[in-house]
């Protein structure tokens, strides 16, 4: 060592056994909140030990430095593992939950978030009879309210309707009243367009964490996700051909394909899905149900 001096008792420590660097010079804070107690702690000690008090209101000093850090470090990858869970298409605390269904059989489920919208749903209702596919739409219940003509047009035809939420929020921290209301107020709208199914839940935005898959697994209910969504990726996104090119090619036995097709800036994704029809009966695939995928399953 080098520069070492002892610190006598009564001064302040900044530097402790000084080795000529500034490693104690962050701890002058900490050494402030922590004098009262470590002069206690030295006045009962024999006059010829309290030289060594310096020395340990740095010490103490650097572990209150480095323990801080490490919580602080500790609560935010804590928080990021948190946020990445909440988001998993996979993995949820509780109950069941579906992203994409193991199966040989060369089948698909096309499904579609928001909605019912005035001006769009027909158009995509026309599409879908025109070519004979049958799939899922996920509502929320607001809009089903404003549109109630748009949800009857969906069940006669013979789609599948899920619930996707009252007005659309972050579910992720949500408290049990939020997540019951938004759920149960949806429900009730679907019910009362007449729809006799199962209502499968799909969270928007994707995310949930404790509160929103505890409430569903108490129900009996059903989270359904998606394992391609062409609208994600930008580069897939910039024009129609590319977003059917993704959806063909990342498609696989049992998928579940989410788009988005109800409002006007989803003009894209409209002009895509003849494409995406057409390209995946090409490759052989059946459209059904989410609840006819996992049924078959």
């Amino acid at each position: 060592m080098r520069n070492v001096r002892r610190v006598p008792y009564g001064e302040e420590a900044q530097g402790g056994w000084a080795f000529g660097d500034d490693a104690c010079e962050l701890t002058d804070v900490a050494l402030a909140a922590s004098n009262l107690f470590l002069r206690h702690i030295c006045d009962k000690k024999p006059p010829n030990e309290r030289y060594g008090c310096g020395v340990w209101r740095c010490h103490l000093a650097r572990s209150r430095v480095v323990i801080s850090s490490a919580i602080i470090l500790a609560v935010l990858m804590a928080l990021f593992a948190a946020f990445l869970f909440s988001k998993s298409r996979t993995t949820q605390m509780f109950g069941d939950i579906f992203a994409r269904v193991e199966t040989e059989r060369p089948v698909i489920a096309l499904t579609f978030d928001d909605g019912p919208s005035v001006r769009f749903t027909p158009e995509v209702l026309a599409l879908l009879k025109e070519r004979d596919v049958t799939a899922t739409f996920f509502l929320i219940g607001r809009e089903i309210e404003e549109n109630p003509a748009g949800i009857r047009a969906i069940i006669e035809a013979g789609h599948q309707v899920g619930n996707h939420t009252y007005s659309h929020p972050d579910m992720t921290l949500a408290g049990p009243q939020t997540v019951a209301s938004e759920i149960e107020r949806t429900d009730a709208a679907i019910r009362a367009a007449g729809y006799q199914g199962e209502i499968y839940f799909r969270p928007p935005y994707g995310k949930k964490l404790v509160t929103l898959p505890w409430y569903l697994s108490r129900n009996d209910r059903k989270t359904i996700m998606w394992d391609v969504e062409p609208e994600s990726f930008p580069e897939a996104a910039a024009n129609a051909d590319l977003i059917a090119e993704h959806v063909i090619e990342n498609a696989r036995n049992g998928s579940i394909v989410l788009m988005h097709v109800m409002y006007g800036s989803r003009r894209l994704s409209r002009e895509a899905l003849p494409k995406i029809i057409d390209g995946l009966r090409a490759r052989g695939f059946e459209f059904v149900t989410v609840s006819q995928l996992i049924e078959g399953q």
